[in-house]
Protein backbone atom coordinates (compact mmCIF):
# COMPACT_ATOMS: atom_id res chain seq x y z
CA UNK A 1 0.00 0.00 0.00
CA UNK A 2 1.27 3.46 -0.91
CA UNK A 3 2.46 5.77 1.85
CA UNK A 4 -0.09 8.46 2.72
CA UNK A 5 0.75 12.00 3.83
CA UNK A 6 -1.05 14.17 6.36
CA UNK A 7 -0.12 17.78 7.11
CA UNK A 8 -0.87 20.51 9.62
CA UNK A 9 0.36 24.11 9.69
CA UNK A 10 0.31 27.15 11.94
CA UNK A 11 1.63 30.69 11.43
CA UNK A 12 1.79 33.63 13.84
CA UNK A 13 3.23 37.14 13.70
CA UNK A 14 5.07 36.64 17.00
CA UNK A 15 5.26 38.95 19.98
CA UNK A 16 7.28 41.84 18.56
CA UNK A 17 6.17 42.25 14.94
CA UNK A 18 3.14 44.17 13.71
CA UNK A 19 2.64 41.99 10.65
CA UNK A 20 3.34 38.47 9.45
CA UNK A 21 5.80 38.19 6.55
CA UNK A 22 5.57 34.38 6.49
CA UNK A 23 3.43 32.43 4.04
CA UNK A 24 2.70 28.73 3.72
CA UNK A 25 0.89 26.22 1.53
CA UNK A 26 -0.60 22.79 2.14
CA UNK A 27 -2.00 21.07 -0.96
CA UNK A 28 -2.57 17.37 -0.46
CA UNK A 29 -3.88 16.85 -3.99
CA UNK A 30 -0.66 18.15 -5.54
CA UNK A 31 1.56 16.76 -2.81
CA UNK A 32 3.06 20.23 -2.34
CA UNK A 33 3.94 21.86 0.98
CA UNK A 34 5.71 25.23 1.36
CA UNK A 35 6.96 27.67 3.99
CA UNK A 36 8.30 31.08 2.91
CA UNK A 37 9.70 33.85 5.11
CA UNK A 38 9.75 37.24 3.40
CA UNK A 39 12.27 40.01 3.86
CA UNK A 40 11.36 43.59 3.15
CA UNK A 41 13.19 45.77 0.70
CA UNK A 42 13.51 49.48 1.15
CA UNK A 43 9.84 49.53 2.10
CA UNK A 44 10.31 47.31 5.13
CA UNK A 45 7.81 44.65 6.21
CA UNK A 46 5.37 45.29 3.36
CA UNK A 47 7.92 44.05 0.85
CA UNK A 48 8.47 40.88 2.86
CA UNK A 49 4.76 40.11 2.97
CA UNK A 50 4.47 40.65 -0.77
CA UNK A 51 7.54 38.55 -1.58
CA UNK A 52 6.57 35.49 0.47
CA UNK A 53 2.99 35.61 -0.77
CA UNK A 54 4.15 35.93 -4.39
CA UNK A 55 6.52 33.00 -3.98
CA UNK A 56 3.83 30.70 -2.61
CA UNK A 57 1.16 31.83 -5.06
CA UNK A 58 3.52 31.43 -8.02
CA UNK A 59 4.62 27.98 -6.89
CA UNK A 60 1.02 26.88 -6.46
CA UNK A 61 0.04 28.26 -9.87
CA UNK A 62 2.95 26.51 -11.60
CA UNK A 63 2.06 23.22 -9.90
CA UNK A 64 -1.63 23.40 -10.79
CA UNK A 65 -0.91 24.33 -14.41
CA UNK A 66 1.69 21.60 -14.78
CA UNK A 67 -0.57 18.83 -13.51
CA UNK A 68 -3.66 20.13 -15.31
CA UNK A 69 -1.74 19.91 -18.60
CA UNK A 70 -0.97 16.24 -18.02
CA UNK A 71 2.72 16.84 -18.63
CA UNK A 72 5.18 14.27 -17.42
CA UNK A 73 7.84 16.17 -15.50
CA UNK A 74 10.90 15.12 -13.60
CA UNK A 75 10.61 16.18 -9.94
CA UNK A 76 13.92 18.03 -9.90
CA UNK A 77 13.04 19.93 -13.09
CA UNK A 78 9.63 20.73 -11.63
CA UNK A 79 11.14 22.16 -8.44
CA UNK A 80 13.70 24.23 -10.36
CA UNK A 81 10.83 25.57 -12.47
CA UNK A 82 8.95 26.63 -9.36
CA UNK A 83 11.92 28.46 -7.85
CA UNK A 84 12.88 30.15 -11.11
CA UNK A 85 9.32 31.32 -11.76
CA UNK A 86 8.90 32.65 -8.21
CA UNK A 87 12.26 34.39 -8.41
CA UNK A 88 11.41 36.08 -11.71
CA UNK A 89 8.01 37.17 -10.44
CA UNK A 90 9.36 38.76 -7.27
CA UNK A 91 12.36 40.36 -8.96
CA UNK A 92 10.14 41.88 -11.65
CA UNK A 93 7.58 43.12 -9.11
CA UNK A 94 10.30 44.82 -7.08
CA UNK A 95 11.15 46.92 -10.11
CA UNK A 96 7.67 47.59 -11.43
CA UNK A 97 6.72 49.88 -8.58
CA UNK A 98 8.61 52.60 -6.78
CA UNK A 99 11.70 52.18 -4.64
CA UNK A 100 9.76 50.85 -1.66
CA UNK A 101 9.84 47.24 -2.94
CA UNK A 102 13.39 47.24 -4.26
CA UNK A 103 15.48 44.56 -2.60
CA UNK A 104 12.61 42.45 -1.31
CA UNK A 105 12.94 38.68 -1.33
CA UNK A 106 11.99 35.56 0.55
CA UNK A 107 13.27 32.25 1.81
CA UNK A 108 11.35 29.25 0.53
CA UNK A 109 11.53 25.64 1.67
CA UNK A 110 9.21 23.10 0.07
CA UNK A 111 8.38 19.42 0.01
CA UNK A 112 6.96 17.73 -3.07
CA UNK A 113 5.71 14.17 -2.98
CA UNK A 114 6.33 12.06 -6.10
CA UNK A 115 5.45 8.38 -5.86
CA UNK A 116 7.20 7.04 -2.74
CA UNK A 117 9.77 9.84 -2.50
CA UNK A 118 9.71 13.28 -0.91
CA UNK A 119 11.71 15.94 -2.73
CA UNK A 120 12.89 18.85 -0.59
CA UNK A 121 13.80 22.20 -2.14
CA UNK A 122 15.42 25.08 -0.27
CA UNK A 123 16.63 28.65 -0.65
CA UNK A 124 17.45 30.71 2.43
CA UNK A 125 17.37 29.79 6.10
CA UNK A 126 13.91 28.41 6.58
CA UNK A 127 14.38 24.74 7.37
CA UNK A 128 13.16 21.24 6.81
CA UNK A 129 13.76 18.84 9.67
CA UNK A 130 13.40 15.07 9.37
CA UNK A 131 12.40 13.12 12.47
CA UNK A 132 12.49 9.37 12.90
CA UNK A 133 11.96 8.62 16.59
CA UNK A 134 14.11 9.34 18.53
CA UNK A 135 16.43 11.07 16.05
CA UNK A 136 16.17 14.54 14.49
CA UNK A 137 18.13 15.72 11.45
CA UNK A 138 18.22 19.11 9.77
CA UNK A 139 17.62 18.03 6.18
CA UNK A 140 18.32 21.42 4.60
CA UNK A 141 21.38 23.63 4.85
CA UNK A 142 20.97 27.27 5.85
CA UNK A 143 22.05 29.83 3.28
CA UNK A 144 23.14 32.30 5.93
CA UNK A 145 26.15 34.33 6.96
CA UNK A 146 26.32 32.47 10.26
CA UNK A 147 26.34 29.07 8.58
CA UNK A 148 29.13 30.15 6.23
CA UNK A 149 31.19 31.38 9.18
CA UNK A 150 30.68 28.07 11.00
CA UNK A 151 31.66 26.06 7.92
CA UNK A 152 34.77 28.21 7.49
CA UNK A 153 35.75 27.62 11.12
CA UNK A 154 35.49 31.30 12.02
CA UNK A 155 32.99 30.69 14.81
CA UNK A 156 31.72 27.64 16.67
CA UNK A 157 28.24 26.15 16.48
CA UNK A 158 27.74 27.09 20.13
CA UNK A 159 28.17 30.76 19.19
CA UNK A 160 25.30 30.70 16.69
CA UNK A 161 22.60 32.19 18.98
CA UNK A 162 24.61 35.32 19.83
CA UNK A 163 26.82 35.78 16.76
CA UNK A 164 26.75 39.01 14.75
CA UNK A 165 24.58 38.88 11.63
CA UNK A 166 22.59 35.83 12.68
CA UNK A 167 19.61 37.04 10.63
CA UNK A 168 21.56 37.71 7.42
CA UNK A 169 20.88 35.27 4.61
CA UNK A 170 23.19 34.76 1.63
CA UNK A 171 20.62 33.43 -0.82
CA UNK A 172 16.96 34.33 -1.30
CA UNK A 173 14.16 34.10 -3.84
CA UNK A 174 13.62 37.34 -5.76
CA UNK A 175 16.54 39.42 -4.54
CA UNK A 176 18.64 38.82 -7.64
CA UNK A 177 17.79 37.98 -11.25
CA UNK A 178 18.69 34.33 -10.84
CA UNK A 179 18.47 31.88 -7.98
CA UNK A 180 19.95 28.46 -7.25
CA UNK A 181 17.96 26.06 -5.11
CA UNK A 182 19.18 23.01 -3.22
CA UNK A 183 17.26 19.78 -3.79
CA UNK A 184 17.49 16.57 -1.81
CA UNK A 185 15.30 13.46 -1.88
CA UNK A 186 14.14 11.14 0.89
CA UNK A 187 12.41 7.79 0.41
CA UNK A 188 9.20 7.82 2.40
CA UNK A 189 8.49 5.32 5.16
CA UNK A 190 5.46 5.09 7.46
CA UNK A 191 6.14 7.00 10.66
CA UNK A 192 8.41 9.63 9.08
CA UNK A 193 7.85 13.19 10.27
CA UNK A 194 8.98 16.32 8.44
CA UNK A 195 8.88 19.81 9.93
CA UNK A 196 9.10 22.86 7.68
CA UNK A 197 9.63 26.10 9.59
CA UNK A 198 10.73 29.70 9.33
CA UNK A 199 13.64 30.90 11.44
CA UNK A 200 11.16 32.36 13.90
CA UNK A 201 11.10 28.83 15.28
CA UNK A 202 14.62 27.50 14.65
CA UNK A 203 16.22 30.76 15.78
CA UNK A 204 14.52 30.68 19.18
CA UNK A 205 13.80 27.05 20.00
CA UNK A 206 16.80 24.69 20.24
CA UNK A 207 16.85 21.54 18.14
CA UNK A 208 16.78 19.47 21.32
CA UNK A 209 13.46 21.05 22.31
CA UNK A 210 12.06 20.66 18.78
CA UNK A 211 12.97 16.98 18.98
CA UNK A 212 11.16 16.67 22.32
CA UNK A 213 8.04 18.22 20.81
CA UNK A 214 8.08 15.92 17.79
CA UNK A 215 8.53 12.91 20.08
CA UNK A 216 5.96 13.71 22.74
CA UNK A 217 3.23 15.97 21.33
CA UNK A 218 0.35 14.47 19.29
CA UNK A 219 1.20 14.96 15.63
CA UNK A 220 -1.83 17.11 14.83
CA UNK A 221 -0.82 19.51 17.65
CA UNK A 222 2.89 19.82 16.82
CA UNK A 223 2.67 22.87 14.56
CA UNK A 224 0.64 24.83 17.09
CA UNK A 225 2.93 23.77 19.93
CA UNK A 226 6.01 24.89 17.98
CA UNK A 227 4.48 28.32 17.49
CA UNK A 228 3.66 28.53 21.19
CA UNK A 229 7.23 27.53 22.12
CA UNK A 230 8.66 30.26 19.89
CA UNK A 231 6.40 32.85 21.46
CA UNK A 232 7.23 31.61 24.96
CA UNK A 233 10.89 32.06 24.03
CA UNK A 234 10.39 35.73 23.23
CA UNK A 235 8.55 35.68 19.91
CA UNK A 236 11.14 37.96 18.32
CA UNK A 237 10.07 37.07 14.78
CA UNK A 238 7.15 35.75 12.77
CA UNK A 239 6.93 32.00 13.19
CA UNK A 240 5.53 29.30 10.92
CA UNK A 241 5.55 25.53 11.41
CA UNK A 242 4.24 22.93 8.97
CA UNK A 243 4.27 19.25 9.89
CA UNK A 244 4.05 16.39 7.40
CA UNK A 245 3.45 12.83 8.59
CA UNK A 246 3.86 9.69 6.49
CA UNK A 247 1.47 6.86 7.33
Amino acid sequence: MAVQLQAWGKSHRGQKRNSNQDSMLIDHDLGLFIVADGMGGMGGPQGGEIASKLAVETAHKIAKETFASGQTVQPRDFIHKIYNAANEKIFARSREENERLKGMGTTMVLCYRKDEDLYIGNVGDSRCYYFSCPYLWQATEDHSLINEQIRAGLIKESQRPTAFGKNLITRSVGYEQEVECDIIVKALSPGDLFLLCSDGLSGLVPDERISDILMNVPTEQIAERCVLEANWSGGDDNVTALVIKAT
